[in-house]
């Protein structure tokens, strides 16, 4: 889809759209305004970004309508067999997903693909090691953790005792808070990753407080899986008992999910058998399908350029923010995202996040540690330069970008105009689909 400079120069997307407009004018309308306003947007929402015209091509194939519940009949654990015939071509695909994937985080682990998403991942994985009641040790969501990682308001932080460790007044996960805290209460698993850390995580140290317990260890590396791929993050897997990402994010596939464990750990826990039929119905077969195709993009070493790029990128946009006083949790970013503390400038993350988007920036409010404001009002906003990144910009650009966002924090009011302005010269020199 993208070339080296991050330029997309078909029509795929306006043909589409057109086409389906034939159909359901109102449909086909809306797709057609957001197409303009990816377009014509900075995209610095840490969890999107921009997949292959084959990606999109396999999700809207053939594949959509066919189901396929169960598992592969080559599989060894859990569902040994699919509930409806004529599967022979779909079973070839999964496996050949499965293959791929074991290539692109160099691994001979099982591979589950058939996680709806992230959040599926998780639920699976805790109920093939867990009991309701059970406790988990993770990330609270005030400091970077996800909302399946025991939230109140989610199935985990309904189903098993949660408790929290913290990051330190310098904004990094508190080793030794985990260790105390994984001593006093001697949770049955230990769970790390993040939406909203921007510091590497030391997996060994896990691992170790883990075994120190006698918890499970998992990881979500929904986030970071890209960069894990491309070797700027160390891999959590031969660490982990069970690890889950997404396939969307800094991986550019489809949105979806995906479990890794270790082959017998997943036969001694059923795993398979948690995800189908624990917890979801049918695979989405077409799916699958761009989960496969997009492993060809993470092997080739262009993805290592662009996972360089994501870094480079995410640290000049942090520094540039910085340098124009505005401040950055933990001071800067080791990947592809960092968390605007506003706190200090008497803002919102609620209200930036309205005025970014009115000068073509779109971000999303996030809670900072111990954010004194509702998570539905929030201190802070994430950005992320993965999306960017897959549309050319570089350090330079992030810069302006950085400018544009200082200026609107500043004083909307006066500088929406001209935060838009430098918006628009980015997206004119990086046209999206054009």
């Amino acid at each position: 889809m993208f070339d080296a400079s991050g330029r997309d120069n078909n029509t795929y997307n306006v043909d589409n759209f057109e086409f389906i407009k034939k159909t359901s004018p109102v449909v086909g309308g809306f797709i057609e305004k957001e197409y303009y306003r990816q377009k014509n947007n900075v995209e610095l929402i840490a969890s999107e970004n921009y997949c292959s015209e084959a990606v999109l091509a396999a999700c809207g194939s053939c594949l959509s309508w066919k189901y396929a519940e169960g598992y592969p009949y080559v599989r060894t654990s859990g569902n040994t067999s699919r509930y409806y015939g004529g599967t022979e071509f779909v079973d070839q695909l999964e496996e050949y997903c499965c293959d791929v994937w074991r290539k692109v985080f160099d691994t001979d682990y099982h591979v589950n693909v058939q996680p709806h998403s992230g959040s599926q991942a998780n639920f699976a994985a805790y109920k093939s090691i867990l009991k309701p009641g059970d406790t988990i040790l993770s990330l609270s969501l005030d400091n970077g953790g996800h909302l399946t990682h025991g939230s109140s308001v989610n199935f985990s932080g309904t189903l098993y005792n949660m408790v929290f460790y913290d990051v330190d007044e310098r904004g990094y996960i508190d080793m030794e808070d985990v260790r105390k805290k994984a001593l006093a209460c001697r949770p049955q698993l230990i769970l790390t990753g993040a939406s909203a850390y921007s510091r590497t995580i030391d997996f060994p140290a896990f691992a170790e407080i883990a075994k120190e317990v006698g918890a499970y260890f998992m990881v979500d590396m929904a986030h970071i899986a890209g960069l894990v791929a491309a070797g700027y993050h160390e891999s959590p897997i031969p660490y982990a008992h069970v690890t889950t990402t997404t396939t969307h994010k800094t991986l550019r596939g489809p949105r979806g999910g995906m479990i890794l464990s270790s082959k017998e750990f997943a036969e001694e826990h059923k795993l398979n058998k948690a995800l189908f039929p624990g917890i979801q119905g049918g695979p989405l077969m077409h799916v699958i399908a761009a989960k496969a195709v997009c492993f060809k993009e993470a092997l080739d070493p262009a993805f290592k350029e662009y996972g360089k790029n994501i870094i480079d990128n995410a640290q000049a946009l942090a520094n540039g923010l910085i340098k124009r006083g505005i401040k950055i949790v933990s001071g800067g970013t080791d990947n592809h995202l960092m968390l605007v503390d506003l706190a200090d400038k008497g803002l919102t993350g609620k209200e930036v996040e309205k005025w970014l988007d009115a000068a073509h920036i779109t971000c999303n409010k996030n809670t900072i540690p111990d954010d004194p404001q509702s998570p539905f009002v929030t201190s802070g906003v994430r950005l992320g330069t993965a999306a960017v990144s897959t549309r050319g910009f570089n350090t330079d650009d992030m810069d302006k970008v950085a400018e544009a966002i200082a200026l609107i924090i500043d004083d909307h009011e006066a500088n929406t105009e001209k935060a838009a302005a430098i918006v628009k010269s980015l997206t004119d020199k990086y046209p999206l689909y054009e």
